[in-house]
């Protein structure tokens, strides 16, 4: 398998490019609009050809680079059940299981950050988490139909019981962290370390977070798969 941690300076966003070497197949997950030529010269370079691009959630912070990618290259756009995205080829349910050749992707549904997520377990090894759990946090509930109770049992009953060397990649980092794993979450994140469910609900409630800058475009944006002409 070879895996590719990307980064978009912007808006802090990790894209993930996955892929099975024997058939020289690709997905990108969480792909970013102006990181678009990035990634398919990466691909170019690599001598992968794109079949799937999937999404995590339906961001608030920056625009899909789906649409273009589709366009580009003729990929499946997948996103997670009951996402508000009618233009998806695909829509991945929880414990659903995608195959790329050796690579295998299994999702699990981790609401609460929004009310439709998935993390992606890649290869029983590698993790993306999306905007749920963060490296020593986790995704803002306050949004997009957000629910900390719903987070807060996502995380600590469908992540924090797999292996403790499972491996965590985020959907965002803005300390400058690039992976951790579960072991550390549970010991280190503060979020939830020595909190009770009603305990992290109040916390998430007086956060008092400012709005991202791209919300009012991404999100109507991102529920067209990037596509931004209305």
């Amino acid at each position: 398998m070879l895996f590719r941690q990307l980064f978009d300076p912007e808006t802090s966003t990790y894209t993930y490019l996955v892929a099975d070497l024997d058939t020289k197949t690709a997905m990108l997950i969480d792909p970013v609009l102006e990181q678009v030529e990035r990634d398919r010269q990466l691909l170019q370079e690599l001598g992968l050809t794109l079949k799937y691009c999937l999404e995590t959630h339906i961001h608030a912070d920056h625009i899909t680079g789906t649409a273009k990618l589709r366009e580009a290259t003729g990929c499946v756009g997948i996103v997670p059940q009951n996402a508000q995205a009618v233009c998806a080829d695909r829509l991945m349910k929880d414990g659903e299981v995608l195959e790329l050749g050796s690579v295998k992707v299994e999702a699990i549904a981790t609401l609460g950050h929004t009310d439709s997520h998935n993390a992606y377990l890649i290869n029983k090894t590698h993790l993306l988490t999306g905007d749920s759990l963060l490296i020593r946090g986790c995704g803002r509930t306050d949004f997009q139909s957000g629910n900390a109770g719903m987070l807060y049992d996502a995380i600590t009953q469908r992540l924090f019981t797999l292996p403790d060397e499972t491996l965590v990649y985020p959907g965002h980092d803005y300390r400058g962290n690039t992976v951790s794993t579960i072991a550390e979450e549970k010991q280190w994140n503060p979020r939830f370390v020595g909190r009770s469910r009603d305990e992290f609900i109040q916390l998430m409630a007086n956060l008092n977070l400012p709005n991202p800058k791209k919300i009012m475009e991404a999100v109507p944006a991102n529920q067209r798969c990037g596509n931004v002409a209305a």
